[in-house]
């Protein structure tokens, strides 16, 4: 699952970067306004995380912008201290939450799991896939009633893998939604967590396939 980060401050962008990079999203960074609505507008983001005071467009035109073209991805802004005008016209121009600096990480993680249990126009809340049902927002899988313990990078793999079912997705798509644009490693990598995927989940319908050449295939029906 791959969110956007539109903030200016390098220091802060960093280390919100890194901390959802380790809850296992994969994270675009945009360090203006016009940059951001551009990402925005061209790839299905999970949510946007935007800032208000921005270089080029400010924060309210970005989310407006983005209402306007009917892009109905999960805003969440971040506003000023105390900043009760800025919360109103943040939720005027069309954000679903808020939340002001100085922040807690811990809140702000509860806020983006929220905003992803309501999620967009497109994106159930639960996915079901075969005998495999998984939870975006908590980050749980289960088969049946039994929970399987997935690493956060595991879950995104296996989410990826879900969203579109018995389908071919290779592994540049996967490496594009899980890991991030600036990723510039071996996509090799998709190997080694599809391996592990496959001994943790059990047996049954939902089983993932390699399509010698192409990718992978979440199978969800039985043969």
């Amino acid at each position: 699952m791959r969110l956007l980060l539109v903030e200016d401050n390098e220091r802060l962008t960093t280390t919100l970067a890194r901390g959802l990079r380790a809850e296992g999203y994969g994270v675009d960074v945009s360090h203006n306004g016009q940059e951001g609505l551009s990402r925005a507008l061209a790839h299905p983001y999970a949510v946007v995380v935007l800032d208000i005071m921005l270089p080029g467009l400010n924060g309210f035109a970005v989310c407006e912008r983005l209402r306007r073209s009917g892009s109905t991805v999960p805003i969440l802004m971040l506003t000023a201290k105390n900043g009760e005008y800025d919360e109103a016209e943040a939720l005027d121009t069309g954000a679903d939450d808020y939340i002001s600096k100085p922040f807690s990480y811990v809140v702000l993680i509860a806020r983006l799991r929220a905003l992803l249990r309501r999620g967009g126009a497109t994106r159930p809340s639960v996915l079901t896939a075969g005998d495999l049902r998984l939870d975006p927002a908590a980050r749980r899988c289960h088969h049946g009633v039994t929970e399987i313990r997935l690493t956060a990078k595991e879950f995104a793999v296996l989410e990826c893998l879900a969203r579109r079912p018995d389908e071919v997705v290779t592994k540049i798509d996967i490496i594009d939604e899980v890991w991030d644009h600036a990723f510039d490693g071996d996509v090799n990598i998709v190997e080694v967590y599809v391996r592990t995927l496959r001994r943790k989940l059990p047996s049954g319908p939902a089983a993932i396939q390699t399509v010698r050449g192409a990718g992978y295939r979440l199978v969800t029906t039985h043969a």
